[in-house]
């Protein structure tokens, strides 16, 4: 892309990547230029060790964690599968009725995918809690499942916000229900890390996913933070890193790079979140203006960055791409399932028929989102959307 083209397109898909930080960037090639395994015992190797413990002191600090708990993986996906596969097989190994488990029906794949392999390779028991019209999980229905199949669950997991809608998530209530029933809960924040405040500690929970490409750091890196009683089955095995639950040679620069966004993500916390918020305010007045008939999913509750609409009789994937061509990039939801004929879990499970789900597109704005780029997408939605239309939804 060049120059001239940058300057006149919209970067409205943060949800799923975000820029490189400057800071973070020169952080990254500093670290890049220096040798060290941090498993080494030699000075190089020592040096690599300094600051990948520093760095995991800085990641817990911007958490409310203790360093200890902080495990380093490769991306969100794995901590998310070394969450619930760990903890699963964990219970297993002590009690073979502890082969069900809680989660909600809007779970990131990253999360439904995992627990579909344990149903169908390993015997799991699936138990889904239904949300609300907004994309909320009702906790009520936790407590339900808790109080019906506790005594066979393994353990809860509950994403802290749906990456879809944007909508907040009750994980906090649904950590005490299953601190009544002594059932670990898991969540995964990826998509809340760096956006609204976090408190592992306060939280209640005993794993959190978080991921360094959604708050300005690079992509392969992410963590699993998890209390250091919480038992877990290693999915790898080899040098016996990180905590003896994931092997594998820590990766020195991205890991500095990692706790450097987190860092910034969190001195920016409030300043980016008004901002945000008020570039949220400006692209819904503008869509409503352009599309009258359009609908905003999520409720009010919501992240600060995410705008979710939905417009009836406009094919999704038309929508993206009519927007692509005139320089505006969002997305239909989650970018894992990007160009996949079928309607979003997430919209079924909030009650949306199937048609009127397939016509719907996420716009996510990241602290780098400028006025231009808002007024960008403004610009072009009427038009885009009433081409869309006349294409109709199949």
């Amino acid at each position: 892309m060049s120059a001239s083209d940058k300057d006149s397109s919209a970067y409205l898909d943060n949800a799923a990547t975000t820029p490189i930080l400057p800071e973070v960037l020169e952080v990254l090639y500093r670290e890049s230029t220096f040798v060290g395994n941090a498993s080494s015992l030699h000075r190089a190797g020592r040096r690599a060790r300094k600051v990948v413990e520093e760095s995991r002191e800085k990641l817990a600090a911007t958490l409310g964690a203790k360093p200890q708990e902080v495990i380093f993986t490769a991306s969100g996906t794995e901590a998310n599968n070394l969450a619930v596969k760990g903890m699963y097989w964990s219970a297993r190994a002590k009690s073979a009725t502890k082969s069900a488990i809680c989660a909600s029906l809007i779970e990131h794949h990253a999360i439904l995918d995992p627990l579909e392999w344990l149903e169908r390779e390993d015997g799991a028991t699936l138990h889904l809690a239904e949300v609300d019209s907004n994309g909320v999980t009702k906790h009520e229905q936790v407590a339900q499942i808790l109080s019906e199949h506790g005594d066979r669950i393994s353990l809860l997991t509950i994403m802290h916000s749906n990456n879809e809608v944007g909508a907040l998530q009750p994980v906090a209530e649904c950590a005490a229900i299953a601190r009544e029933y002594q059932i670990p809960i898991h969540t995964d924040a990826v998509q809340s890390f760096g956006k609204v405040l976090l408190d592992f500690g306060k939280l209640g929970v005993d794993a959190m996913t978080i991921s360094a490409h959604k708050i300005g750091g690079p992509l392969g890196v992410a963590a699993l933070v998890a209390k250091k009683n919480l038992e877990l089955t290693p999915l790898l095995h080899g040098g016996g890193q990180e905590r003896e639950v994931r092997s594998g040679t820590l990766h020195t620069p991205v890991i500095a790079a990692f706790a450097t966004a987190a860092e910034i993500s969190q001195q920016r916390l409030l300043e980016n979140q008004l901002r945000i918020r008020a570039l949220r305010e400006r692209l819904i007045s503008g869509v409503r203006s352009g599309v009258p008939d359009v609908q905003l999913n999520g409720g009010e509750n919501t992240l600060p960055g995410i705008a979710h609409f939905t417009f009836p009789g406009a094919e999704g994937d038309a929508l993206l791409l009519l927007l692509d061509a005139q320089g505006v990039q969002c997305s239909t939801g989650s970018a894992c399932s990007a160009g996949i004929a079928q309607p979003s879990h997430v919209l079924l499970a909030m009650g949306m028929a199937a048609k009127v789900a397939r016509s719907s597109i996420r716009f996510s704005i990241g602290p780098t989102t400028t006025e231009n780029e808002i007024d960008k997408a403004i610009s072009v939605i009427g038009d885009v959307v009433s081409r869309a239309r006349a294409a109709g939804v199949k």
